[in-house]
């Protein structure tokens, strides 16, 4: 018997049916418990519809969570961002929603351990292709005590679920990576292939290492200096790649490249079909019969590090991450001019909702969400949007990733209005919010406002030396709301691709951002505020990390240690009627001038006189 012909194939759809389904291959497969982690195959955050396998069984469709399922039980864990969401999305007689952080909510491992203490020999079944080798380290080392045995299972057991009846008839899998894959001009990556493949190249040898398999979407894409769309709204395409020291293999669907495309690589690069990826890696790895296989064990998952005899594995960073993510000169050029379009449609959409607004029209969540999805597909190159719009209105704005704009909830008088949104153009990504008031606001809503808007100034302007890292910045950023006894979950900033994916590493600005910023880094900074049924603040800008420090001093003196800073690629006013200038000290009122004074004149020439009029009213701070 196998296991697809223990499923029942019940006429409901419902998520207790896809449970029992589950279960029923967890019995045949002798598991106590089936992990369902958010990634997939290429630990994408953002994934293709066929790989959204989480959100398929439990409903929840946040961007980040895991799905464990036992076998009476089940439970989602979900961060911060997703406290409220989760609730709202997932039946609660059916799953137990963790919310991590929370006091009195474990984590998966604390649930585990649990778990394991009351049935002897309890065996967790997971897909060794969606976790990635150091989270199975820290499972394996902290459930062997608990007598958690982890069990890897090839072919992943939602899959098959999902592939039988009812649901092929009614919610079929949908294929993967069939959109058109395109490369993007040198002379808008700043750098060639070759160049590219010679730096990872050098790396490899520093690393005495001879193969090197890259299983991350945006570090292939942004090695070959190819983009697709076969994940909504990240500029990525489905592939697997290898580099040798002579060699580089793109394993991908060959029928979606063309002509123009195989040109453009022919010189670079051998193409192969995406399914030959494990068979072309084990036969790299029997030709160099003494080759050293370099592997992140951050970014690879344990399915590509089981392929590999340990002895021959060099653990070490992915040099990808960083190369991707210190941008070029010409890069950060093409993500200025991203961002300038992208200010310039937000302007527009703002002066919109004031303008509807003031006219007596009412507008919903969603009316927002389309109006500038339209403001920012009306500049040039523009590729789609960088995420799904985040239009939350009243109390909606506190639910950190609202991503369903509502046509049936209103911006009203009082409350606030939260607006998160990027887009993607040819060279760059882009990602702001701006939070607004409808009518006219409270004392309470000022005060708050004005502290999350003072943390980002904090940041924004703080000078900083070599070697500092987003750990440290976090604790600047939240000092003074500390002070008010306020605070956010979510890190203050996260870094963003050029013209790739909206979150982006190895840089960010958190708890636990270790890496140091360096030049040529581009990050977000976004303190907010959230209360549940009183509504959400967030102000977020993107920013460049530039050195401050002239060259010709380093030149002089080699041992002077450089200085950075950040400089804004967003150019969008902050609401004047929400800031208590009285309680900004004088440094941070005049970097809130001269960044309005930079709005305005960034701005300007490319808006219309009632558009240009409208910009310099709104950046016109007075003596509030």
């Amino acid at each position: 018997m196998t296991p697809s012909d223990l499923l029942t194939a019940p006429a409901s759809t419902s998520l207790q049916a896809k449970l029992t389904n589950l279960r029923a291959l967890m019995q045949e497969y002798q598991l106590d418990a089936y992990l369902i982690p958010s990634a997939d195959e290429h630990l994408n955050e953002y994934l293709p519809e066929a790989k959204q396998r989480r959100m398929w069984v439990s409903g929840f469709t946040g961007s980040a969570g895991d799905f464990l399922v036992g076998r009476e039980s089940s439970w989602l864990f979900v961060d911060f961002r997703y406290h409220e969401q989760a609730d709202l999305e997932v039946d609660l007689s059916l799953v137990h929603v963790s919310k991590l952080g929370m006091e009195g909510h474990n984590t998966v491992v604390e649930t585990l351990e649990t778990l394991g203490q009351k049935v002897a020999g309890f065996r967790l079944g997971f897909d060794p292709f969606t976790i990635p080798v150091e989270q199975y380290r820290t499972f394996q080392n902290k459930l062997k005590s608990a007598g958690v045995e982890l069990v890897p299972v090839n072919q992943n057991l939602v899959d098959i679920v999902r592939s039988q009846s009812p649901w092929v008839e009614s919610d079929p899998i949908p294929a993967l990576g069939d959109s058109k894959v395109f490369y993007v001009p040198n002379e808008v990556t700043g750098a060639t292939i070759e160049q590219k493949l010679g730096r990872i190249r050098e790396a490899m040898r520093a690393h005495k290492t001879e193969i090197f398999p890259i299983t991350k979407l945006d570090q292939l894409a942004w090695l070959f200096n190819l983009r697709g769309w076969d994940i909504p709204y990240n500029p990525v395409f489905i592939a697997y790649a290898i580099v040798t020291p002579n060699e580089a293999f793109l394993l991908t669907n060959l029928d979606r490249i063309d002509t123009e495309v195989r040109q453009f690589l022919q010189d670079s690069v051998t193409l192969l079909p995406y399914e030959k990826y494990t068979e072309t890696l084990n036969a790299l790895i029997s030709q160099e019969s003494q080759g050293k296989v370099l592997l992140d064990p951050k970014q690879t998952t344990m399915g590509t590090y089981q392929l590999i005899d340990k002895n021959r594995i060099v653990e070490t960073a992915n040099p990808i991450e960083g190369m991707k993510a210190r941008k070029n000169a010409v890069e950060v050029e093409q993500m200025k001019g991203a961002n300038l379009k992208s200010s310039r449609g937000k302007v527009r959409t703002l002066k919109w909702i004031s303008e509807q607004l003031a006219s007596g029209q009412q507008l919903s969540e969603l009316d927002v969400a389309n109006a500038i999805a339209q403001f920012y597909q009306q500049q040039p190159d523009f590729q789609g949007l960088s995420f799904n719009t985040i239009a939350g209105a009243g109390t909606n704005s506190s639910i950190v990733h609202y991503g369903t704009p509502s046509p049936n909830v209103l911006l009203s008088e009082g409350q606030f209005f939260l607006l998160d949104s990027g887009a993607q153009y040819l060279g760059g990504t882009t990602d702001a919010t701006r939070t607004i008031i409808v009518g006219e606001p409270t004392p309470e809503q000022i005060l708050r406002y004005t502290e999350v808007l003072k943390a980002h100034i904090n940041c924004a302007m703080q000078r900083f030396p070599k070697g500092t890292t987003g750990v440290q910045l976090d604790g600047i950023t939240r000092a003074n709301m500390w002070m008010e006894e306020l605070d956010y979950g979510h890190g203050t900033g996260h870094g963003v691709g050029a013209f790739l994916n909206v979150h982006e590493g190895p840089n960010g600005i958190s708890k636990r951002a270790a890496e140091p910023l360096e030049p040529g880094m581009v990050t977000s900074i976004e303190p907010g505020f959230y209360l549940a049924n009183w509504g959400g603040i967030r102000i977020e800008n993107l920013y460049v990390v530039k050195n401050l420090t002239p060259e010709s001093e380093l030149q002089a003196d080699p041992s002077k240690t450089p200085w950075y800073g950040f400089e804004p690629l967003t150019y969008i006013p902050f609401d004047k009627r929400l800031i208590a200038l009285d309680r900004l000290e004088l440094r941070q009122r005049q970097w809130l001038e001269n960044y309005h004074a930079a709005v305005v004149e960034k701005l300007t020439p490319i808006l219309d006189p009632s558009e240009a009029d409208w910009l310099r009213e709104a950046c016109h701070l007075g003596d509030r």
